[in-house]
């Protein structure tokens, strides 16, 4: 029997300042897109590498971006802590708790918060954070 599950019941968390002592939860999450790495490739190739290949080394890890949608409600709780992240710049702790319990903390800052407003169907927001330094993974509660 298999293991997979869905992503109901996934929850994303902020921290409201980087000296906040507690995770505020964001409001009516409808998708959650954790961060992507990637690693850079060095060239090490030399003048003696063996066969004529070139050669390459590991370099920095990016921890890229992250993504979350929500239900756009102007002027919530949600909203306005958002937008006040967004309009410091500032990093702040950033948790995913996954259906199973599993957690991804990390720093990052909003990006991007792109709103959209059509005339027949909800409110939406699109809001991006990128990712500074390293992820802790916690294990299934």
């Amino acid at each position: 029997m298999t293991d997979a599950k869905i992503g109901y019941g996934t929850k994303y968390e902020i921290k409201a300042t980087a000296a906040a002592a507690v995770f505020t939860e964001v409001a009516e999450v409808t998708s959650v897109t954790p961060g992507a790495a990637s690693a850079d490739r060095i060239e090490a190739t030399h003048m003696k590498s063996p066969g004529r290949r070139r050669e390459y080394i590991a370099g920095l890890i990016d921890s890229g971006e992250a993504e979350f949608e929500i239900n756009y409600i102007p002027g919530n709780a949600t909203d306005i802590l958002l937008r006040t992240l967004m309009s410091s710049g500032d990093v702040t702790d950033h948790k995913i708790t996954f259906p199973n319990g599993v957690t991804v903390t990390f720093k990052a800052s909003i990006t991007g918060f792109e709103k959209s407003i059509p005339v027949d169907d909800r409110m939406t927001a699109t809001i991006t954070v990128s990712v500074s330094g390293d992820e802790t993974w916690g294990t299934a509660a």
